[in-house]
């Protein structure tokens, strides 16, 4: 994990399609400079009432799952916290709340990468000043990667189903 400074600003992105709140079963595929997810959206019928609630698997057919694929994914980090022990993310001060997407502007994270980076003899600055901290909270589950950007998109099947197309997008070459 990294540490943040004043300067660190989150934002939630609205162009994201909200996760499932219960069982969003994200999966990661990534290589070295590309990375895929696939989630379960949450899909609320207008008849619900709250007082039950639906079981989903990777195997089950027929629900909308998003496939968000990340341009040049520098680093990434998927794992705790989750939504119980959330507080004590560095940035759940800031405004990151479980079951949300986010951008973290002024990212102490990338500051880090950069001044990591420095030692390098063909080290430029400037390479690091366009690279996105993107935030994803799920249920058990924290997904944060730095990356030059993303594109969404939204499929129905299954978790397991969508992974031929994650394969797919993850062999796409970025320009």
């Amino acid at each position: 994990m990294y540490q943040v400074d004043e300067s660190d600003r989150v934002t939630e992105l609205a162009d994201m399609p909200r996760s499932s709140a219960g069982a969003p079963i994200p999966l990661v595929l990534s290589d070295e400079h590309r990375l895929v997810v696939a989630y379960y959206i949450q899909e609320t019928p207008a008849d619900w009432d709250g007082s039950s609630a639906r079981e989903v698997g990777p195997e089950d057919a027929g629900e909308p799952v998003a496939l968000v694929r990340f341009k040049f994914c520098y680093a990434h980090m998927f794992g705790p916290p989750n939504d119980e022990a959330f507080r004590g993310h560095p940035l759940a001060s800031r405004g990151l709340h479980p079951y949300g997407a986010f951008e973290v502007t002024h990212s102490s994270w990338i500051r880090r990468l950069e001044r990591m980076n420095a030692v390098h003899p063909y080290h430029r600055p400037e390479a690091f000043w366009k690279r996105r901290h993107i935030v994803f909270t799920f249920h058990d589950t924290t997904l944060e990667c730095v990356c030059d950007g993303y594109d969404v998109r939204v499929s129905q099947g299954s978790i397991a189903s969508v992974v031929p197309e994650m394969v797919g997008l993850l062999e796409w070459r970025a320009g």
